[in-house]
Formats: C-alpha cells, sequence, structure tokens
C-alpha cells in the first residue's frame, strides 16, 4: 500500500492516493504510530445517491468530483463548461525542505476543463502543524472563474459530529470563546469586511461531542482579506471536515489563459490535552513564524494618545518623555494627530506630512529629544485610510473603494484606498519610506479603523478587490521587514481587526482590542492566548474604565494585566503623582526581570476572568511567573506544572511574600496570598 508520511513534533500526518486516482485521502491525522495505518473506508451505502468520494476523507475536493458534499473549488469556465474531475496527472512528490521539514507536492488535473490543480502539504519536526495550499493554473483558452478558490481541507476523526470551539465578537470584544455542538450539517464563520475582522478570528478547533479534553484538532486560515472557515458534519460518517478561503459570497477570482493562482495557507494541528495544549501547540508553530520573539521587537511603549489625543505639541510629548523614560519605558509612541491638517478625525488622513504647525522642524526635533532620554522612538499611522477633507483626496478621488454613481460611505469621517490599484500601493510605499528616513524612527504602528465598503468599484471586473487589496497589504509590510529590518511594527485594526496567521508572520507585535479596561481587556486576552501567543499581544496600563465589566480595580491589576503580554503604558503620566510612579515604576522593572519568562515560557491559565479568581502561568526551563486576579474574597490555588518535583523554588511574591516549596508542593497547588487584594504576582526561580 502507497502512503507518505509527514512527521510532527509530536505524530504524523499520512496520505495515500484515492481509489480511482481521485486526489489523495487522509490514513492517519494524530500521535505516532508503529505500523502503516489502515486506508480508509467510507460507511456502507444502501443506495446509489452518494458516491464514495463524497464519503472519502479526500485531501482536496471540487465541485465535480464531490458532488453532494462542500467542495473547496467550485470552477466555471467562460464557456459554460462547471465543475471540474480532480485526478492525479503525475508524480506524487515527497521531499525534505532545507530546515528539515518535509513537503509533499500532488499534482492534479482536469483534462476536459485544462485546468491544473497543484495540491502542497508541509510539516516540521519542531512544532505540530499541517500546512496546506493549492496552485491552479489555468490551461484553457477561456477564462475561468473560481467561485471558491480554497486550498484543501483537513478532516478530523471526531466520531460522529463534533464539539467546535471558535473565537467570536465585536469591536473591544474581540477574540471571546464559544462552543458550538455539530451532529450534523455545516458550521460557517468568516467576514466580509476586507479585514480579518473584529466578529470573528480565523480559527477553529474541533474535538468529540462532549469530550473537554483529549484529542483535538485546530485549523487556522492565514489570510487578512474577506474569509470563510466552515466545518462540515456529514451524517453517518466518523469525521468532521474543515476548510477555508477567501469568501466565497462577496467576490469572484478569474484566472485568464495562462493563469496561476496559489491559495491561502491552511494550517492544522493535532493536539491531545486541554485547550491549553491546543494553545501551546499554536504558539509553538508561531514562534516558527516570526522573525524572532526577543525583546528588541517586544519592547515596553508607552503610546502617548490618551494624554494628548489631537492636541499634539513637542514640548508637550517630551514633557511626556521625561516620566516614561523614568518609569523605565523602551520606545515613546507618537500617536494620531501629528500630520499636517489633523486636528480631529474629519481631516488630515492621506497627508503624511509632519503638521507644520506642529512640527516646525519635522519629526526629527522630537525623535532627537526622545533619543537623549533613552528611548527608541516611534509614530502611528493609517496608510490605508483617507479623509475627504485631505489634500490625497482632492488629488485622487478615484482611489477609493466605492461603486460608481452611489453616494460616499464613509465611516469614522473616513474612506478606505483602494490598495489593489498599482498606483496607490505604490504611494503608500513611497509614503512610508519618506517617513522612516525623515527621522530616527524604529516603531511603527499601523492601523486600520474601518472595514471595506463598495470594495472593488474603483475598476471593471473588480470582483478580486478583497484579493488584490490583501495581497498589496502583504507586499507593503514584507518591503518594511526588508528594507527598514530594525522597525518594530505593530499590526492594528481598530483593535484587533486584523489578527491571523498571515498578520503574525508580517509583524511584531499585534494591537488585540481597543479596549484597555482591565477587567474587559482580562477576558478578551484569555480568548487571545488561547489561539495566539504572549509575545505578540500589546497590552497597555491606561486610567480608561472598562465597558462592560466596571468593578473597580488597583493600579497594581492593571499592570498585572498588562504583564501577561507586551507590556505599554497608555496613560496621563503628567496626571500621575510622585506614589503613582514610583509604584509604575517598580511594576515596569519586575516586568523586564520575568518578560523573558512570559514570552517564552508554556502557558497554563486556571479558573475564568469572570469567576471569583482567575490566574495564567508561564514554565521556562527552571523559572516561572504567576499573574493573578480575582473578585471580593476569591481564593486560587494555582497548580505549577512543568516543574521538577524533587528541586526546590523560592517563590517570591510582588506584594513582598517570600517561600520555598518543593516542585511536588507546586505541582499541587500554589495558594495566592493576595497582597496587592485584588490581584498578585510570584516570580519562581529554582536554588
Amino acid at each position: 500500500m502507497t502512503t507518505w508520511t509527514l512527521p510532527t513534533a509530536s505524530g504524523c500526518y499520512v496520505v495515500g492516493p484515492a481509489p480511482g486516482g481521485l486526489g489523495l485521502v487522509l490514513h492517519h491525522w494524530g500521535g505516532p504510530l508503529e505500523d502503516d495505518p489502515a486506508p480508509p473506508t467510507p460507511p456502507r451505502r444502501a443506495a446509489s445517491f452518494v458516491r464514495e468520494e463524497d464519503l472519502l476523507p479526500l485531501e482536496a475536493t471540487a465541485l465535480g468530483t464531490r458532488d453532494v458534499h462542500a467542495a473547496e473549488i467550485v470552477a466555471r469556465r467562460a464557456d459554460g463548461l462547471r465543475g471540474l474531475r480532480l485526478e492525479i496527472a503525475g508524480e506524487v512528490a515527497l521531499s525534505s525542505d532545507d530546515d528539515g521539514g518535509s513537503h509533499l507536492v500532488c499534482p492534479l488535473a482536469d483534462e476536459v476543463a485544462q485546468v491544473d490543480v497543484e495540491l502542497h502539504l508541509r510539516s516540521h519536526p519542531a512544532h505540530d502543524v499541517v500546512t496546506k495550499w493549492a496552485v491552479v493554473r489555468n490551461r484553457s483558452p477561456h477564462a475561468v472563474e473560481l467561485l471558491r478558490a480554497w486550498g484543501g481541507a483537513f478532516e478530523a476523526p471526531t466520531g460522529a459530529g463534533a464539539s467546535v470551539e471558535t473565537r467570536h465578537g465585536a469591536w473591544s470584544r474581540e477574540t471571546t470563546p464559544a462552543l458550538v455542538d455539530l451532529p450534523a450539517g455545516t458550521f460557517s464563520t468568516g467576514s466580509r469586511q476586507g479585514i480579518t475582522s473584529h466578529t470573528a478570528a480565523p480559527v477553529v478547533t474541533v474535538r468529540p461531542r462532549g469530550v473537554p479534553d483529549g484529542d483535538a484538532w485546530s485549523v487556522a486560515l492565514a489570510w487578512s482579506g474577506s474569509w470563510r472557515l466552515a466545518v462540515d458534519v456529514v451524517p453517518f460518517t466518523r469525521h468532521v471536515r474543515v476548510s477555508g478561503g477567501p469568501d466565497d459570497e462577496s467576490g469572484v477570482l478569474t484566472l485568464p489563459p495562462g493563469g496561476t493562482l496559489t491559495t491561502p495557507v491552511l494550517a492544522g494541528l493535532w493536539a491531545h490535552g486541554d485547550g491549553d495544549a491546543v494553545a501551546h501547540a499554536w504558539h509553538t508553530y508561531q514562534r516558527a513564524l516570526a522573525r524572532g520573539t526577543g525583546p528588541e521587537h517586544r519592547p515596553v511603549v508607552y503610546n502617548s494618545w490618551y494624554a494628548t489625543t489631537f492636541d499634539v505639541r513637542v514640548e508637550h510629548q517630551l514633557a511626556l518623555a521625561d516620566v516614561a523614560a523614568d518609569l523605565g519605558v523602551e520606545v515613546f509612541v507618537l500617536d494620531d494627530g501629528w500630520f499636517r491638517g489633523r486636528t480631529s478625525d474629519h481631516a488630515g488622513l492621506g497627508d503624511w506630512q509632519p503638521d507644520p504647525a506642529k512640527f516646525p522642524r519635522g519629526l526629527a526635533e522630537l525623535a532627537d529629544g526622545v533619543r537623549e532620554r533613552g528611548m527608541r522612538f516611534g509614530v502611528w499611522v493609517e496608510p490605508e485610510a483617507v479623509n475627504p477633507d485631505s489634500d490625497l483626496y482632492r488629488a485622487h478621488p478615484d482611489w477609493v473603494h466605492h461603486v460608481a454613481g452611489r453616494p460616499l460611505r464613509t465611516l469614522r469621517n473616513q474612506l478606505v484606498l483602494d490598495l489593489g490599484l498599482p498606483e496607490v500601493e505604490a504611494w503608500v510605499v513611497d509614503t512610508l519610506r519618506t517617513l522612516l528616513t525623515s527621522a530616527d524612527i524604529t516603531y511603527l504602528k499601523w492601523d486600520m479603523n474601518r472595514t471595506i465598503a463598495d470594495g472593488g468599484q474603483t475598476r471593471p471586473g473588480g470582483d478580486d478587490w478583497s484579493w488584490r487589496h490583501t495581497h498589496a497589504y502583504y507586499r507593503v509590510m514584507e518591503m518594511l521587514r526588508a528594507e527598514f529590518p530594525h522597525v518594530t511594527v505593530e499590526a492594528c485594526s481598530g483593535g484587533g481587526g486584523r489578527i491571523d496567521l498571515a498578520v503574525l508572520e508580517r509583524s511584531d507585535v499585534v494591537w488585540p482590542s481597543d479596549e484597555t479596561g482591565p477587567r474587559d481587556r482580562l477576558a478578551i486576552q484569555h480568548g487571545f492566548s488561547g489561539v495566539y501567543p504572549a509575545w505578540t499581544m500589546s497590552s497597555w496600563v491606561t486610567d480608561e474604565p472598562d465597558l462592560l465589566d466596571t468593578e473597580p480595580v488597583s493600579l497594581d491589576f492593571r499592570f498585572v494585566v498588562a504583564s501577561a503580554g507586551v507590556l505599554g503604558i497608555g496613560s496621563d503620566l503628567l496626571a500621575w503623582d510622585d506614589a503613582t510612579r514610583a509604584r509604575a515604576r517598580e511594576h515596569v522593572a519586575r516586568y523586564l526581570r520575568f518578560r523573558d519568562v512570559v514570552h517564552h515560557g508554556r502557558l497554563r491559565r486556571h479558573g475564568s476572568p469572570d469567576g471569583a479568581a482567575y490566574a495564567v502561568q508561564h514554565v521556562l526551563g527552571d523559572r516561572a511567573v504567576v499573574l493573578a486576579w480575582r473578585r471580593g474574597d476569591g481564593a486560587l490555588a494555582v497548580p505549577l506544572a512543568d516543574l521538577d518535583a524533587d528541586a526546590t523554588y523560592r517563590v517570591a511574591w510582588g506584594s513582598g511574600a517570600e517561600a520555598e516549596h518543593r516542585g511536588a508542593e507546586l505541582a499541587a497547588g500554589l495558594a495566592v496570598p493576595w497582597g496587592w487584594g485584588d490581584c498578585d504576582v510570584a516570580e519562581v526561580v529554582r536554588r
């Protein structure tokens, strides 16, 4: 029996040829195997209404190959030929990558339609993720419309139906976990907004119904435009099919004769354990995506937005910088309000030159002053947006996404530039190059504060608007990485509106939410960390109240919440008294001591953010950090896993208490003393 095995860190992914040569079929996805797995067998069919290929766990299908149940590619030729009958059309090749990974390429083709689909699978022994994508080629003399262009699917052997975990939300409520019981049918989630969206995160995790731990299969889409993920349960089978790609309801991709398209990557992992085991598997893979996870691109940031809003003055910014430097801040970021004509959110977007009334000597004066205080300097930009009241829009009204003949629709008093137009992409690249070479700028916060309405109507046949816009965004981000490697890039979209694997690969940190109220933010961070890692999670201490959970908290509580990721401060520092500044200075110094543990250690979560008490722990070698919060007189004992049971550890609480414990004692549970009342921090070090 011919099979191909792609090893992973904890197991393997095994495929073989499907009956009739209709592509590849999954044999095994899970832990290690001692013997070759048996080939999959479809359920016994009592009637002829469903073909075998509709029931087998095929790696990639098309409408025309799989007729009854959902397929990943839906194609229609301009001459009316619809569907693809894909068959293996050459040698299936499994090779080793230069970095030690495995790469499988399976050539598929429909010789009648003259369309090729080259399916790619890749794994690596350093993590448990298998990635999958497809290259579609049109060999015919006719244009081919891809009504759906997804790069394959993952089949998870969950048994009858599945329990589906998703991340949903809204602005300021991102990455809220939810469970869906799916005995049969299709669960679908996604975005039609031209960005990843606040409404849903492109990742789902499936398990056997009613089983909260044990085997889990999680699938994420690396795509930052409009998208969709679908979980399909076929009745009376023993597996669930997860597929996804660009949204297939708000756009069509067209391949001209000779044209080629590469689908976004779909990533899938198997893990055994609870939600923290799934999180750890994702975090391990995401470490491989990042250009690095050290402090050089994850600094302690001060951002001046809440202190100044649009009232930006050099002397005021430098006064804030004096305090920020004294607190131990590493980067000072100038937010909105610095560029020409920007006195409110009604004007100026698009005119990215320093406002001469605010910066008569350009940004260099402030950048140099910040550097003299021992910090790096950064700025906020929103290069995809434009205000109607701007010189850019007055010069190029045809550059925005719009429908000809219809009134323009603004959100937040702004429109969105069609980045998919070559001239717009070139303008954005030139604008950022000019900005980053005008002063000593080493931190860039890229924001995107609205969805894309009326997308793609800037040219005839613009149904691929999201595809073009997203790929141009990637090219600009890659330009920043290549030409300005010293610049830290923070990705933001009105909070967490554009976070996915593709963004994590091209940025250093992301802004999970505009909600900085600490109890609400704690809930957001809980959901975020179940999918994405702490070293990407920009988190600020501010003076802002919570929107939903309004129970009062201390300054300590705010700092402990922010210390669970990449620490930032956004308060009006000039309004803090000496005691508050001294307390903040202590928290920053403490965070700098254990930052590497939070960013590189294994995460485990205990309790619930909306319960009586909640804690997160990070363990890295012989060190650990526990961050804990509570309501009222809530109690919590944190079982510290991943330590040496026979070793002795010194436990130092932020509130001053110290003790020594054996690793076995800590594994049984470390009681939180709550020395700060509503929170506490423990640094654990092996003696």
